[in-house]
């Protein structure tokens, strides 16, 4: 007979599949299927309720019911099985159930014909999706050997030919260091740097001060994973043109 403890309730109804309950449970307890989260299992759920604070939707609440009892061993082999998985997978799977974060690589429209930049047509340079920092699996297929182009998400606002004259050529990785987990930003760019084998970086930002975090943000990053890459910061003025260009290379 099972034990009766406490384990998370999902309810189907109110669960928008946004998946911050499945970035928020250290265990791997919880997954999106069919565009709802779903428990994976009754022992990999310590029910904590870490993932309660994470979903807008009010969808999960801590309940007692009969249930086996939570297993950290058999936690941990399922959670060493999953990164195999995603690890050897071409195309990630997202966290998220959204088909928006799906894993996208294609080729760049603007790529097609000089002729169609001087003639005024402006085309998309953008090879590969998603773009948001937080919703890109480090290993992700586009990031191998890129020239990485991180971006403070005002700029591509700002600057009126950000396509031609930054993205060509390079994967950008797009967010706002004031309004997300610094941390967070931290710990993705460690791991992208540890398994893509970037071969340069460029941060573009905003002359403001919320963004002056973005390049120190990157800087950590390499640190942590070991790494010396080229990494230069342009900033954006606030009407669109470039007021500084700096190396900041060790």
């Amino acid at each position: 007979m099972k034990p009766v403890r406490k384990i998370i309730e999902i309810d189907e109804e109110r669960c928008d599949g946004c998946g911050n309950c499945v970035i928020s449970c250290a265990e791997g307890a919880i997954e999106i299927v069919d565009g709802k989260a779903r428990l994976v299992r009754d022992s990999y759920c310590d029910g904590l309720g870490a993932c309660l604070g994470e979903c807008p939707r009010g969808a999960l609440k801590i309940i007692e019911r009969p249930a086996d009892e939570f297993d950290p061993e058999a936690v941990e082999a399922y959670l060493k099985e999953k990164e195999r998985r995603e690890a050897e997978a071409d195309f990630p799977p997202m966290a998220c159930g959204c088909p928006s974060t799906q894993v996208r690589v294609f080729e760049a429209a603007g790529r097609e014909t000089e002729q169609e930049d001087t003639a005024g047509t402006a085309r998309s340079e953008l090879t590969h999706w998603p773009v948001q920092i937080r919703l890109v699996p480090p290993q992700s297929p586009f990031l191998r050997n890129a020239h990485l182009l991180v971006v403070s998400d005002c700029a591509p606002l700002a600057y009126p030919n950000f396509h031609r004259d930054f993205i060509r050529g390079k994967v950008v990785l797009l967010g706002c260091p004031k309004f997300d987990n610094p941390a967070e930003y931290v710990q993705k760019f460690t791991e992208i740097f540890k398994k893509g084998d970037i071969r340069s970086v460029t941060v573009v930002d905003m002359e403001v001060p919320c963004c002056a975090a973005m390049p120190a943000i990157v800087k950590k990053g390499m640190e942590a994973a070991g790494e010396r890459i080229p990494l230069e910061e342009v900033v954006i003025g606030v009407r669109g043109d470039i007021v500084a260009r700096k190396s900041m290379a060790d």
